[in-house]
């Protein structure tokens, strides 16, 4: 990596000492233990080919051996770093459902505190993820890895699942909402314990929920709808245009029908006063009142982020009781969002459940800030454990699984596009099951 190779010219401009790993009777202890180390890659679901560096006998007698031997460690260090950080490719590089910017420590910064380091295998392998779900994934990796070729399945979708969370952020959160898009569920977390769990809707093949990360900062009750341009313009604009609508006369009866309220530059307008046929919709901006007509239902979780998705109310309570739950918009759906919100409001201010009930219940929009925002994770892992380690595959719905083992080989492939994905079937293909009882 360029970055790799910047930041190792650096370092040793400025470096005074020995070199660290190589000396004329060959590699210094530390080396030794450090080649030992990345010679177990494997263990950790990355490939140790990756790593080129020498046997831990290796000896030169040359100078100009023992200062490539010198940096050829360096650069194995660096992309070991690299791997075990962040994964072995950039995320959205896989399809751009992934929305997620996997933390790297900068490589100077790894140089100069491996060169410190009283174990320099220990610093390797504290790079790993610490999530309980990578370590648990792993001790699967290494069972399957010891009953050989009969695994090999199951093993190289462990390592999808493990390359995925290297893109998660090291600390989750002691509270946090996971939500894994495969598996259609969502959970708030506390102290690694799932205290709140429910059904989950997400998008459709054709709008697909991003996976990322962000900090849920309010919950609204009874939230007003910002309708797309693309709603007015087909169906709304028409009707102001042509001085009628769908179900009566009257320029603004159809905004009254549907509750619309107009805005221009975030302050109410009339729209009996504008000119619709010349106008510049860009201009406008149509809220649909709470209601049950309201496509956001009775409560919205709102988490500023780069996709633009939020997490609301179903109001398709029907759409649950699929076994397949992805359809419709790429923003996530629950079916009892009062008990989701209680679960959070309960944990951040204290709250119960008689006065979340009011809240929805009166109608009002209401928007409760949280006093400390909780980070929301929405992930795609088709592999996950429970605490006693038992693992359990789950459905590649948007067909992503292929595309991330093709990177972490090596293979320049992607996932398909949504246009090229078959439609998702309304029964359930076998779901889930367990590690080798089902071909992918």
């Amino acid at each position: 990596h360029a970055d790799d190779l910047t930041a190792l010219e650096a370092f040793y401009a400025g470096y005074q000492g020995p070199a660290r790993w190589v000396t004329g009777a060959g590699l210094t202890p530390q080396a030794q233990t450090l080649v030992t180390e990345i010679a177990k890659a494997d263990d950790w679901g990355l490939d140790a080919s990756d790593f080129q560096v020498p046997p831990p006998d290796f000896q030169a007698s040359v100078a100009e051996d023992q200062a490539a031997m010198e940096v050829a460690i360096d650069v194995a260090i660096l992309k070991y770093a690299r791997a075990a950080q962040g994964g072995r490719t950039e995320p959205s590089a896989i399809n751009k459902v992934f929305a997620q910017k996997p933390h790297l420590r900068d490589p100077g910064t790894v140089l100069t505190e491996i060169f410190a380091a009283p174990a320099s295998d220990a610093y390797l392998r504290n790079l790993h993820p610490k999530h309980a779900q990578f370590e648990r994934l792993r001790q699967a990796l290494l069972k399957a890895r010891a009953e050989g070729e009969a695994k090999a399945d199951d093993q190289e979708k462990l390592r999808v699942n493990m390359e995925r969370w290297r893109w998660m952020p090291s600390d989750l959160g002691a509270i946090h909402v996971w939500l894994n898009i495969p598996e259609f569920m969502i959970n708030v977390v506390k102290d690694g314990k799932v205290i709140h769990s429910q059904k989950a809707v997400v998008g459709s093949l054709n709008a697909p929920t991003p996976v990322l990360s962000a900090d849920l900062k309010s919950i609204v009750f009874n939230p007003y709808r910002v309708v797309p341009t693309s709603v007015i313009r087909k169906k709304v604009l028409p009707a102001l245009k042509k001085d009628r609508n769908w179900f009566g006369r009257g320029k603004t009866s159809v905004l009254k029908q549907f509750q619309l309220e107009v805005k221009r530059k975030g302050k109410p307008i009339d729209p009996t006063k504008i000119d619709w046929e010349n106008e510049n919709l860009a201009n406008f901006t149509f809220l649909q009142a709470p209601g049950p007509t309201n496509a956001m239902g009775k409560v919205q979780f709102l988490f500023p982020n780069s996709r633009a998705v939020d997490l609301r109310a179903t109001i398709v309570p029907s759409q649950l009781k699929r076994t397949v739950r992805a359809v419709g918009p790429k923003s996530p759906r629950v079916g009892t969002p009062g008990k989701f919100a209680g679960a959070l409001l309960t944990e951040d201010k204290g709250w119960g459940a008689a006065k979340i009930a009011k809240l929805m219940a009166d109608g009002k929009n209401t928007s409760v800030k949280l006093d400390h925002p909780i980070p929301i994770h929405m992930t795609y892992f088709t592999v996950v454990a429970d605490d006693e380690g038992n693992v359990r595959t789950i459905a590649d719905v948007y067909g992503l699984d292929a595309a991330v083992e093709a990177a972490i080989r090596g293979e320049a492939k992607t996932a398909p596009s949504t246009s090229d994905t078959v439609p998702i079937p309304s029964r359930n293909p076998a779901t889930e099951g367990t590690l080798a009882t089902r071909k992918p």
